[in-house]
């Protein structure tokens, strides 16, 4: 078995684990066995339409590590931030937010269901493994790659300040790196611990998913108010330290740039800087003594609790029922509206993306409403932001393939269903309704507070817009059946075509805008989209598949 790297540095650490009573030798062989099967998953995994004589390459590849490249791209972004000047607590502040913002995101989309993963209890919750090793070794899986994805952020502006700053500046910024890890890894995973000691059986299922909703805000709307901390005027940036801003971490890890480079001895920036020291490390001594209990609450996840299955299942046959499609269509949508909200792990996914949705029309209006007031608000076209809440639609419709309960889906073949696009239409029109309108509903009643009535015509354009916007997401990602693949396949080159569909959106946008230059023009783009989707969603559906089978 390959003896990995990252396990040859955790080597060095060996004697803090065993001090933590934690078994070490059993939890590297964990750790070894999970490095081995995350290195085992193909790229193109369960991809059966190959070309007749194809042959597929089998070589080791883990997907995670060969996408780290995209992340290294934000960081290149984020490096002219060290180039400004010297002004550190403005500088790192705002990197270490970024930082955060980012990896936070990804913690929570990405490696949530690995924290809150119940399986292993089948295989080593029956040998003689204490709870906190199997933790631990959970725990540590995660942390690993987060440290790659801090890597790959990180790798360009620590060797710009290396070059720009010096030695000491590129130490205090690698050991802030750590702790900020550290920090991101621990709180979700206590945030976690609370959720599942207070509550069990299907609401306990619930209740992760609202948190990572709200983590989600939390994050987006705590970087909108980093930003605002310091005042920016003719490109002079100042700032006052307040001692409210304990609550704002990444302030923590730019404080101790200026009390070890520039010497500072405020008292408010040495409380800042133990902070970044001492937090993270009073978190992992914490999360170490709360381990078991965190494993053990873990099996609530098992427990399938109390649906209540009769109301929702009226509320889905009287959906299904006022649906203007044929019954193959209307049975697919009964199965996916069921399937949504049963797949824990789809949760787990695809709820971060209804955060970043619901909050980030509002984050671009912030701005303008610093700047006009509310009651100026009125008469401008900047309700058109409401476009960035459709950004959660290419996800959805990517999302829809994936399952926990992959290999069920030989059911396809046994469905006397001739045409496939059936269970496509049906799929996509249950997660449009369950997961999209929600959100949709909720900006809708914001926006018309804000602007007033007169945008309701420009509301119904965007509804339009959202179901055009979902059929073309649907034609420009490959077509594979709905839940008929494991989400370990997830992370794969699928994910780039999400940025043309993002930009697509972008053109809807504009395209709106145009209209309300014209005459009646909104009203007339109503009835083009009416005529559109009909086109679409009668044929585009079944020709797109056609040529995706055929190809």
């Amino acid at each position: 078995m390959r003896n990995y790297k990252s396990l040859i540095v955790l080597d060095r650490f060996r004697g803090w684990f065993e001090k933590a009573g934690v078994d070490y030798t059993v939890m590297r062989h964990i750790l070894q066995v999970k490095l081995m099967m995350d290195a085992r998953r193909v790229p193109s995994f369960l991809n059966k339409r190959k070309k007749a004589g194809a042959q597929q390459e089998t070589k080791e590849s883990n997907n995670f590590l060969s996408s780290l490249w995209i992340y290294a791209i934000f960081g290149a972004f984020s490096t002219p931030f060290i180039l400004l000047g010297d002004n550190y607590i403005f500088q790192m502040s705002l990197l270490f937010g970024i930082f955060m913002f980012m990896t936070l995101t990804a913690l929570i989309s990405d490696f949530s269901s690995v924290l809150l993963d119940i399986r292993d209890r089948n295989i080593l919750g029956t040998k003689p493994i204490s709870r906190k090793t199997i933790s631990m070794a959970k725990t540590m899986h995660i942390f690993i790659y987060m440290v790659f994805l801090t890597g790959a952020i990180g790798l360009l502006p620590l060797v710009v300040g290396l070059v720009r700053h010096g030695v000491l500046f590129f130490v205090v910024f690698l050991l802030t790196l750590i702790l900020m890890d550290l920090l991101v890894v621990v709180l979700t995973a206590l945030l976690y611990l609370a959720v599942l000691k207070f509550f069990d059986g299907e609401k306990l299922k619930d209740m992760i998913n609202y948190v990572q909703i709200g983590l989600t805000v939390g994050i987006t709307l705590g970087y909108q108010v980093l930003i605002r901390l310091f005042d920016i005027v003719e490109f002079n940036v100042t700032f006052q330290p307040k001692w409210w801003q304990i609550f704002i971490p990444p302030i923590w890890f730019g404080a101790p740039f200026e009390v070890f480079l520039h010497g500072s001895r405020d008292s408010l920036y040495i409380v800042f800087t133990l902070l970044a020291l001492l937090i993270p490390i009073a978190a992992i001594l914490i999360y170490v003594k709360l381990m078991p209990s965190l494993e053990r609450n873990l099996q609530k996840l098992a427990d399938p609790g109390k649906r209540g299955g009769k109301g929702r299942g009226k509320w889905k046959e009287r959906i299904s029922a006022m649906l203007p499609v044929g019954p193959q269509e209307k049975a697919f949508f009964r199965f996916t509206w069921t399937m949504i909200g049963h797949e824990r792990e789809f949760k787990l996914k695809v709820y971060p993306s209804l955060g970043f949705s619901l909050i980030f029309p509002f984050i671009f209006l912030f701005t303008q409403i610093n700047q006009m007031g509310f009651q100026a608000l009125r008469g401008t076209k900047l309700y058109l932001f409401i476009y960035f809440c459709a950004l959660l639609v290419p996800t959805v419709v990517m999302m829809l393939r994936y399952s926990g309960k992959y290999k069920a889906a030989w059911i396809y073949e046994a469905t006397p269903i001739a045409e496939p696009s059936a269970f496509h239409r049906g799929a996509i029109l249950a997660a449009l309704l369950r997961l999209v309108l929600p959100v949709y509903l909720l900006e809708c009643v914001l926006f018309v507070f804000l602007f007033g009535a007169a945008i309701i015509p420009d509301l119904i354009v965007f509804a339009l817009s959202i179901m055009f916007y979902t059929v073309l997401s649907f034609a420009g990602l490959s077509k594979v059946l709905p839940f008929s693949m494991p989400f370990e396949a997830a992370q794969q080159s699928e994910g780039m075509k999400m940025i043309p569909l993002m930009m697509l959106l972008g053109v809807l946008a504009l395209i709106h805008l145009g209209a309300t230059f014209i005459p009646y023009g909104v009203y007339i783009y109503l009835v083009l989209l009416l005529i559109i989707n009909w086109i679409t969603w009668s044929k585009l559906f079944s020709s797109a598949v056609k040529r995706e089978v055929s190809a």
